[in-house]
Order: structure tokens, then C-alpha cells, then sequence
């Protein structure tokens, strides 16, 4: 077998397992030049693959590095997202769960467009260290059950170069390479259960809802398919999830909401739900309603929230981070209100536009090798529904100077639509297992 055998095989319509382990692992051992590789996604984009061929590369992927297993008292579980606006679900979901029997080592990412990333959420309390060894990730879930961590280079390598070069070569929106990516890095920390939290909306990286069924379908048959009990929840992403977005900002309302200061109600629904579906699939719960209400329960008695506490100081923060977070994360030195553009009611947000418009304030980057300013971002977003106008803005811009902070309000504008109050949106639209 060679890799022109292969990129013909897929290119013809007759891809065979063989050759997709094959190439996963000429991938990772440099046998693939870059021109095949990206001869191979193009035609997986063009002709797709069947499932028992996704399955085959994505464990060929997965095992191409380093895979943990695990010897603990409990199930290894984790929640992937696919990218939204505002979403800080998983600093939320990680001590609930370990609370409830359950260990997370939770390998996550920073942010990619106009997303957020739970890696750079975290690194805006001061001395959060994502970047842990493997003794010391095994040593974190025997102290505290839960971590939030990123990569190391050992982890599914032939992913790593196989999306770099997806990203130049105009293959990124291939489901069966997505799928492949998104499964290796996750099964690769030897996870039992793994529930996907799949966005729909205008702040999807797939907007459309049958585009985010077809993934949700991928994703799921994917990863039972390598051995992993999974499912799917496809949830809506036509508005922040949110009432911030920006790393410190988000924090802040996920610490309000731990500690039922000023809980966010979408961020603590949506927790419960994604939640009680983990506890279910790993037999903590009988159901996944009964899952989500043992994850609310552990929120609103205080445990979660000391559970968090407990993960941020083992990962470098403070020990005192859940009773001194206000005065412990940045603050911006400009803070604006962004006026509506007239009264009205909010009819639609383009949500996309929010989430670049963080990117351009310096909450994500635009470039690979950026800095990104935890400070900025968007606070007191209005929904949709919501009556605004004199004495009603449509947010709070946090910013690092003057010009920015009007270059984030024009943006913003841009993304309210005023009209007439839109019919209620389900959060969780469907379960796909």
C-alpha cells in the first residue's frame, strides 16, 4: 500500500479501512508528504468516506501518539463543543461532574475564528497553568477529579499536521475530517463517555440545522464506532449563550453562576442538560433528567463551586479564587456602553459578528503567533426579545483603549437587528444518539 494507492482509492469512491489506518499513519510518521496529505482531504471532501472507514482513521489517528488509560473508582468522561459564542460551559460542567462521581480530564482548545477557547478562559485567573504533565494530569484526578488542560505535542499527532494543512488548503469543512479530528484528540485521554454539544446557528461554525445534524449523526456513530459511549445534543447558537463574551468576562459570570451570585440562566440550564446526559451514559444516573438534576443540586449546595476552587488552585491560581474572584480578574481600562441604534425590541443577533468583534478588541486571535488581552470583550448583552434604546444599551463594551472600544460598538450595531420580538427558541433542539 502507498499513498497514491490510497488518495486514488478515496477519490474513486472505493476507500477501504486499511488504507485509511494506513495513511493515518504515514501522516504521523513523515512517510505522507504534505502534497499527499492534502491531495487525500481534498478528495475525503469531495467523495466522502463510508463510516467503518471514518472509524478506522479516526483510531488510527487517536492511537498515532500517546492514549491514557485509566485505573480510577469511577467512569473517565468529558463534553465537546463545536464552537460558540460566549460559551464557558465547560468551567461549569468539569467540578459539577466531579461532584458526582464522575473524573474529567478534560483536554480542550484555545480559540479558533470567531470562538471562544476554554484555554484562554482559564488563563485569565492569574497563574493558571493549562500546560501539565501526564504524572501530573493522573496526580489531578486523584486530588481534585476534574482538570482542564491543552494538548501536549504526544497526542494524536497525525491530526495535527493533517489540520494544518486542511487550513491551507480550503478542506477544513470536510464532516468525515472534522469528525476524525475533532474524535482522535478526545478518545486519545482514554475517555468511557463523551457527550458533544453541537452548535446550530448564526454563530455555528455550521449554521445550517441539517448541516449540524449530519455532524451531530458523524460525531456520535463515530465515536461508539471506536469504542466510546456517546451522544449528541444540537443546541442553539442564534444568540450568545451567554450574557458576556470575553475570557475574564466569561469567567466572571460562570463564578456568578458557581456561586449563585447572579446565576446565568442559559449557562446553567445548558450545563444540566449536557450533564445529566454524561451521568446517564455512565450509569450515575437512571436517566438523564435525574443526571441533570443531581448536577443542579451540586451546584446550588455550594459543591461544585468548591470543587472548582479545588482545580484552580491545584493548576497554579489562587487558593482563594471562588471567594476573591471579582477583585482577582483583569479588568479593562475602558468600559463604554453601547447604545442601540434607536428604541425598539431586539429581533436577531448576528452572532458571529459578536464573536469577531471580541477578536478584534484582542480576545482572540487573528493571527496564529497573537497575544490574546483576557480583558475585553462584552458584558450585559442584550437578548433577544429584550426592549432597548435611551437608557437600555445593547451592552457594555470592555476595551483596551478609546479608538478600540468605538471600533467594537460600530460592530456591534451592526449585529442587532431591531424589529419585532421573536418566537422563543428552544436551547436544546435535539438529542442525537
Amino acid at each position: 500500500m502507498d499513498s497514491r494507492a490510497v488518495i486514488e482509492s478515496v477519490r474513486d469512491g472505493r476507500a477501504s479501512p486499511e488504507g485509511m489506518a494506513w495513511f493515518a499513519r504515514g501522516l504521523a510518521s513523515g512517510k505522507v508528504t504534505d502534497a499527499q496529505a492534502g491531495a487525500f482531504a481534498m478528495a475525503v471532501l469531495l467523495k466522502g468516506v463510508p463510516e467503518d472507514c471514518r472509524v478506522a482513521l479516526t483510531r488510527a489517528m487517536r492511537d498515532s501518539g500517546d492514549v491514557l488509560t485509566w485505573d480510577l473508582p469511577g467512569p473517565v468522561v468529558d463534553k465537546h463543543s463545536t464552537g460558540g459564542v460566549g460559551d464557558s460551559i465547560s468551567l461549569l460542567l468539569a467540578p459539577a461532574l466531579a461532584c458526582c462521581g464522575a473524573y474529567v480530564p478534560m483536554v480542550s482548545g484555545r480559540g479558533l475564528g470567531h470562538t471562544g477557547g476554554t484555554l484562554d478562559k482559564l488563563e485569565a485567573i492569574p497563574g493558571y497553568n493549562v500546560d501539565v504533565s501526564e504524572p501530573r494530569l493522573r496526580a489531578l484526578m486523584r486530588e481534585t477529579r476534574c482538570a482542564i488542560v491543552s494538548a501536549s505535542s504526544r497526542i494524536a499527532p497525525a491530526d495535527k499536521r493533517l489540520y494544518a494543512i486542511r487550513d491551507v488548503t480550503g478542506t477544513v469543512e470536510s464532516l468525515d475530517l472534522i469528525t476524525a479530528s475533532i474524535l482522535s484528540k478526545k478518545l486519545a485521554a482514554g475517555l468511557q463517555v463523551l457527550v458533544l454539544d453541537v452548535k446550530q446557528g448564526s454563530g455555528a461554525f455550521l449554521p445550517g440545522v441539517d448541516q449540524a445534524r449530519a455532524l451531530a449523526r458523524s460525531l456520535v456513530d463515530t465515536a461508539n464506532g471506536a469504542g466510546c459511549r456517546t451522544s449528541a445534543l444540537i443546541t442553539d447558537m442564534d444568540r450568545p449563550l451567554a450574557l458576556t463574551a470575553g475570557n475574564a468576562l466569561e469567567v466572571a459570570e460562570v463564578m456568578d453562576t458557581l456561586t449563585l451570585r447572579a446565576p446565568s440562566a442559559r449557562l446553567l440550564d445548558l450545563t444540566c442538560a449536557l450533564s445529566g446526559e454524561v451521568l446517564f451514559l455512565a450509569k450515575l444516573a437512571p436517566s438523564a433528567e435525574a443526571g441533570a438534576a443531581k448536577i443542579r443540586a451540586a451546584i446550588e449546595d455550594g459543591s461544585a463551586a468548591e470543587r472548582f476552587g479545588q482545580m484552580v488552585a491545584a493548576q497554579g491560581g489562587p487558593a482563594d479564587f471562588v471567594e476573591r474572584y471579582a477583585s482577582l480578574l483583569p479588568e479593562a481600562p475602558v468600559i463604554r456602553e453601547v447604545p442601540a441604534p434607536g428604541p425598539g425590541i431586539v429581533a436577531a443577533i448576528d452572532t458571529r459578528a459578536v464573536g469577531t468583534a471580541v477578536v478584534h478588541l484582542g480576545g482572540g486571535r487573528l493571527a496564529g503567533g497573537d497575544a490574546v488581552d483576557p480583558r475585553v470583550g462584552f458584558s450585559a448583552l442584550a437578548e433577544p426579545g429584550a426592549s432597548v434604546g435611551p437608557g437600555a444599551p445593547l451592552a457594555m463594551v470592555h476595551a483596551a483603549s478609546e479608538a478600540a472600544a468605538e471600533a467594537a460598538i460600530a460592530t456591534l450595531q451592526q449585529a442587532y437587528r431591531l424589529g419585532e420580538a421573536p418566537a422563543p427558541v428552544a436551547l436544546v433542539q435535539e438529542r442525537v444518539a
